[in-house]
């Protein structure tokens, strides 16, 4: 298999051949459509003004005149009315040309094989050395009639510039290929970097450094590719992070259940206690059926296999409901609770928003402090309706904020721990309202509160 720097190099070597190959065509297409007109045209000028001066001129030499005229660069034939021929300047390499044409030429009409020369495939008139590819005009001289025929000397007009041109060719080449392999080293070396980065990536090591200084779209590749590598470390350190803390709260209730089903093996226990030790082993089953609860939701949502179930109804009446069964906690905690839940219907799931609301009361209630207060409001703006729930808890700092809704995140204290201390509410409620295409903000001051907006379309 080839590896990308040979691909490279093919491609970019075979592309410089194919676009030097349609510029010769091109170029050959204009020759025989522009140029040769115009050359034939010009030639034509010059081989009247040749024979206007020697028929001016009678008593100058013919020959002599044409010798000095080959010496600025052209090719002569001077044919007399017998078919002589005499070639002036340096040879041509085809001599040939049909009598009939030497014979108009005699006439007075002007011969244009320049403009009529053959227009065949990589064949240019203005390089073919032939007799053919000339103009042909009438001189007279002394009273006799010649057929003078001229072209430019190609040869002479170059001289030692096609030597020159021939070098610029051969270094131009040389010199392309070396810089595709230059440029195909620097542009192909990122690409290499990055596939030992995903190696890395692949064996557990997240650990990778990749040059995205380059202002390119390579360089924002390295970039976008060393943030996920980032967030791939921190999403391993969650996970290890989620494994300990599940594993705690799948513990503690595990050796509650077992510690207090000891106990009730006691035949000495009074009735009273050993009420007392169900309930303590119910509450442990409680936890654990919460935690096993939420994680079949967050793996539900993470498939999102059209979980939702989307209708209309009145959210204002929904978080009503809500409060209606969370009073008795919230007078047990002496919280003040104020709102403003005017009836405003949106589309949406309601179960899974209740899910929602549910969580952020239980958080506002769960860290708020005594006596403290809860706001909860709803406001339609446009097409989007805003729930806030603002509280005067404990607050957050701005580390937390940055990390309140990751997944499995629990903070130092309490303070992010949603419902049953898993770090999953959050996520779970900003999962939800990503599903229907709403957003939630939050503000939060340490020791002052906390304030979630939650954003849907209507």
């Amino acid at each position: 298999m080839k590896t990308l720097y040979v691909k490279f190099i093919v491609i970019t070597i075979g592309m410089m051949l194919i676009s030097f190959i349609l510029a010769f065509l091109i170029s050959n297409i204009y020759y025989q459509q522009k140029l040769k007109p115009y050359n034939d045209d010009k030639n034509t000028k010059v081989a009247l003004d040749i024979a206007a001066f020697a028929e001016a001129h009678p008593e100058i030499s013919l020959t002599e005149y044409l010798k000095s005229i080959t010496k600025v660069g052209y090719q002569i034939c001077l044919v007399d009315k017998d078919g002589n021929r005499i070639f002036l300047g340096d040879p041509f390499r085809d001599k040939s040309l049909p009598v009939s044409t030497q014979q108009d030429v005699l006439r007075g009409d002007i011969f244009h094989g320049m403009l009529h020369f053959p227009q065949e495939t990589f064949v240019t008139g203005f390089f073919a050395d032939e007799l053919k590819n000339t103009i042909g005009v009438p001189l007279q001289h002394k009273g006799k009639t010649y057929a003078l025929f001229i072209r430019p000397d190609i040869k002479f007009l170059f001289n030692e510039m096609h030597i020159l041109f021939g070098w610029i060719l051969v270094l131009a080449i040389t010199l392309s290929i070396v810089m595709v392999l230059i440029n195909t080293k620097y542009l192909v070396k990122p690409i290499s970097n990055l596939t030992k980065a995903t190696k890395s990536l692949a064996n557990g090591d997240f650990n990778v450094e990749l040059d995205s200084t380059r202002h390119d779209e390579l360089g924002e590749l390295s970039e976008s590719f060393s943030r996920m590598a980032r967030k791939l470390a921190q999403m391993e350190d969650m996970r290890k992070e989620f494994i300990s803390n599940i594993s705690h709260d799948i513990q503690s209730p595990l050796s509650n259940i077992k510690g207090y089903t000891n106990l009730l093996e006691n035949q000495s226990l009074s009735k009273e206690e050993r009420n007392q030790f169900l309930s303590i082993i119910n509450g442990e089953i409680s936890r654990l059926s919460t935690l096993t609860k939420q994680l079949l939701l967050l793996a539900s949502l993470d498939r999102n296999e059209d979980i939702l179930r989307e209708n209309p109804f009145n959210v204002g009446a929904q978080i009503k409901e809500l409060v209606r069964i969370h009073q008795w906690a919230i007078n047990e905690k002496e919280i003040m609770l104020s709102y403003s839940l005017p009836d405003i219907e949106i589309v949406g799931d309601p179960s899974m928003l209740n899910t929602v609301w549910d969580n952020l009361l239980s958080n506002a209630m769960k860290y708020n402090r005594p006596n403290g207060t809860i706001d909860i409001s709803i406001e339609k703006r446009g097409k989007s309706v805003y729930v806030t729930f603002e509280d005067t808890g404990i607050g957050m700092n701005n580390l937390e904020l940055e990390r309140i809704f990751d997944r499995f995140y629990r903070a130092d204290k309490a303070r992010t721990r949603t419902i049953e201390g898993t770090g999953l509410g959050l996520s779970i409620v900003k999962t939800i309202i990503d599903l229907h295409g709403g957003h939630i903000d939050v503000r939060s001051k340490e020791n002052e509160g906390t304030a979630f907006i939650v954003e849907l379309p209507v």
